[in-house]
């Protein structure tokens, strides 16, 4: 396809070549009636302008102005393209940030230490929170800023649990160091024996709690049961036959060993509720055990919520998704 370039330069040769005729053709006239040649006429002749040439600079112009046009555009998207990136390095850096506090949170909980049961258990619950939240922020399908307002409760949270765990430590200290010294006086001095009387019973009201079991690492898994018998582990509702669920039983110095019987609840996604009871011998030592359902029905899909319990408290807490 002819350029517009090509285009002027052919038409201005045209004109050059019909110029050159017509001055030969009134050069031969003239010659012939004794008349001087006359010059073609101009614009500053009098002649009028080439409307060509004057549709052409229109064009140019217009063209001028689009390309003019098209420079601020293309200059504008990429200060707008600019933007966006520093906007994703800004998220990136704070995605970055919230997750190595969250890795801080979880190693503080990690080096708490309490002999509680049931505060074992909900820090063992907040564990699994921070681990959740975790998984988010490197999912990265969910917003900072929800991110950071769930940190922040877990965070507030957890400094909770420190306050707390250093009174009750203080606390034991105070009682051990007055209930020697009321050993040696309690004969004769009867308001420190109804103190320490008084003491005495916050302290087993603490034992008392400390006789449920603690437990960590609740691992609920679907199982299938193929044809030899074997267990084979599965995420899809339709296989699975039954629900095994792994825990560690942690030792303890308060709780009495003998005979438990540690109960396995099962919430299903239509919050239908499912138990299941097995008896194991507690030592007082770190023990491994497992406790199995086996279901009556097809598995529904969705998320299973399951919970260990020890004499009627919850003592850990896990979800199983099933697809």
């Amino acid at each position: 396809m002819e350029s517009l370039n090509d285009r002027l330069k052919r038409q201005a040769a045209e004109k050059a070549a019909g110029a050159k005729v017509s001055a030969e053709t009134e050069g031969e006239g003239a010659a012939g009636d004794g008349r001087p040649p006359q010059a073609p006429p101009s614009a500053e002749t009098g002649g009028r302008f080439d409307p060509e040439k004057k549709k052409y600079f229109i064009a140019i112009g217009l063209l001028a102005v689009l390309v003019a046009f098209l420079s601020y555009k293309v200059s504008q998207q990429s200060s707008t393209i600019d933007a966006q990136e520093t906007g994703i390095e800004q998220l990136d850096q704070e995605r970055a940030s919230l997750e190595f506090d969250l890795e801080k949170m979880r190693f503080s909980y990690d080096t708490l230490s309490v002999e509680n049961g049931l505060m074992m258990a909900e820090m063992a619950a907040q564990r699994g929170e921070i681990d959740g939240l975790l998984a988010k922020v490197r999912d990265r399908n969910y917003k900072v800023s929800r991110l950071k307002k769930e940190a922040g409760t877990l965070r507030r949270i957890m400094q909770g649990y420190v306050v707390t765990i250093d009174s009750i430590n203080q606390l034991n200290i105070a009682l051990v160091e007055e209930n020697t010294a009321m050993q040696e006086e309690v004969s004769a001095v009867k308001k420190e024996n109804e103190a320490l009387v008084q003491r005495q019973d916050d302290m087993e009201e603490i034992i008392q709690a400390g006789q449920v079991l603690q437990a960590m690492d609740l691992m609920p898994q679907a199982i299938r049961i193929m044809s030899n018998g074997a267990q084979r582990k599965t995420d899809r509702a339709k296989r699975a036959e039954m629900i095994k669920t792994c825990f560690t039983l942690m030792e303890s110095r308060v709780a009495k060993p003998g005979a438990r019987t540690l109960t396995m609840e099962v919430v299903g996604p239509d919050s239908a509720v499912v138990s299941v009871s097995r008896a194991v011998d507690y030592a007082g030592e770190r023990l491994e055990a497992c406790i199995f359902w086996t279901a009556v029905e097809p598995l529904a899909t969705g998320t299973y919520t399951v919970h260990l319990i020890d004499q009627g408290e919850r003592i850990s807490t896990a979800d199983l998704i099933l697809r």
